[in-house]
């Protein structure tokens, strides 16, 4: 027998049935809303003239460009200064004075040794000219037959023995005068003059603080020769050192004036190589002019170098390579080249920093970037053009790359055409790229 049902159970499930019926149709919406997609769902930007700039950047500390570590070559005690923090100082003023009295002692007991010595020898000349009289006389008498020739020998030997003592007196006084000379310089040492000119930057000792030099010399002051000069040394990564070489300009900035740039120029690349966490670096050395002081050594500078650049010539921007239309539906592109547009060029790293130079210029020679690796091959890329409210593939070859925009070196493209960059926030596509085709988008993928 057929079940029938009472119209209040009927009136019950009527309801639920309606939801079921509400939700299937907005899932079906949502579905075909993904593959056909009218043009307001899209993001677009037109294809526009301009420059790119490929840009590495560092940090480093800025110092003077000569830098005198001022010691001390004998131990004391410091008896006064003369000079103290910013004090500007000439070549051979007084900065410091140690006490001098020891080494005035040992000057006085120098010069004793010296007047000693000098009264030795005078005595053992007046002895050697009375052995040579002695010696000659005695020969005289041998030739005479008057005495023996024993007598005559013993004569000669004497007056050269007196002859050898006087040339060992001449050494000693010899080595008490060099004494003297030591003992004179020590007392010099015991001022401590400027080597240069410059302002002094460090002090390191007080009055009354004793120093010892007996193994190294104690740096009491440090000067900086001319602080109007002065250089930054930087920490270049090894995949951007390759980009630059002495002669390129380099703009930097300082906490103390965050909205004031700075330039310089790069003097050198030094070779020898630093490993910091595991990151070999290089050091750029940048001379830097400071004509007004407003830099002091050791403050930390970021600094940006551009190493490329291409003026007035086609760009897309960088968020139109990285857009996937088959993000809406979830499913492969049919677009050729597809995969290789939301992996290639475009994902430069912004800011203009390592990795700035994405793509490979079209040579095929690799700029350091995020999505350079040398090949010739990867220089070509897709992107979507808006015809007809749809995306419509070009194939494109790229070249320079910044944060914001990539050089278009050849292809499908014209300049003014909407490219479209990503999918309008709120929108299924949206959604499901994951915020990656937005203009500003500088996610790497």
């Amino acid at each position: 027998m057929p079940s029938t049902e009472s119209p209040s159970r009927l009136r019950q499930r009527l309801p639920w049935i309606a939801v079921a019926a509400v939700s299937v149709a907005a899932l079906l919406a949502w579905r075909m809303a993904g593959r056909d997609a009218p043009a307001g769902q899209f993001q677009t930007a037109a294809v526009d003239r301009g420059e790119v700039v490929s840009r590495v950047s560092a940090s480093g500390s800025l110092s003077a460009t000569v830098t005198v570590d001022v010691g001390s070559q004998v131990s004391g005690r410091i008896q006064s200064l003369f000079a103290d923090y910013n004090s500007v100082v000439k070549k051979g003023e007084p900065v410091a004075k140690i006490d001098p009295a020891l080494f005035e002692a040992a000057v006085a007991q120098s010069q004793a040794n010296v007047m000693a010595s000098e009264g030795n020898l005078a005595r053992l000349q007046v002895q050697a000219e009375d052995a040579a009289r002695q010696a000659r006389r005695s020969s005289q008498l041998f030739e005479g037959k008057l005495i023996s020739e024993n007598d005559r020998d013993n004569a000669v030997a004497t007056a050269r023995a007196a002859a050898a003592s006087v040339q060992q007196a001449e050494g000693q006084l010899a080595q008490a005068r060099a004494a003297l000379r030591q003992a004179q310089t020590n007392l010099r040492y015991t001022d401590i003059l400027a080597p240069t000119d410059g302002i002094v930057i460090s002090r390191a000792v007080n009055v009354g603080q004793t120093v010892a030099a007996s193994f190294s010399a104690p740096v009491l002051f440090t000067i900086a020769q001319d602080l109007r000069a002065m250089e930054v040394h930087t920490s270049v990564a090894e995949s951007d050192i390759g980009r630059l070489r002495a002669g390129m300009t380099a703009s930097f900035t300082v906490d103390a004036y965050p909205g004031e740039p700075f330039e310089g120029r790069i003097r050198e690349i030094r070779n020898a190589a630093q490993v910091v966490q595991n990151v070999v670096t290089y050091d750029a050395v940048i001379d830097v002019a400071n004509p007004e002081l407003k830099l002091k050594p050791g403050m930390t500078a970021t600094v940006t170098v551009i190493a490329d650049r291409r003026d007035d010539v086609l760009r897309v921007p960088n968020a139109a390579l990285r857009f996937r239309p088959e993000a809406a539906a979830g499913g492969a592109s049919g677009a050729p080249g597809a995969e290789g547009a939301g992996r290639g060029a475009g994902g430069a790293s912004p800011g203009g920093g390592r990795g700035a130079a994405a793509a490979a210029p079209a040579g095929g020679a690799g700029s350091g970037g995020s999505g350079a690796r040398g090949s010739q091959a990867r220089t070509m890329r897709v992107v979507y053009v808006l015809e007809d409210g749809a995306p419509a593939p070009r194939r494109i070859e790229v070249g320079l790359a910044d944060g914001a925009f990539t050089e278009v070196t050849g292809g499908e493209l014209r300049e003014g055409e909407p490219l479209v960059t990503g999918f309008a926030p709120g929108t299924p596509g949206a959604a499901a790229q994951g915020g990656r085709g937005g203009p500003r988008g500088f996610r790497i993928l």
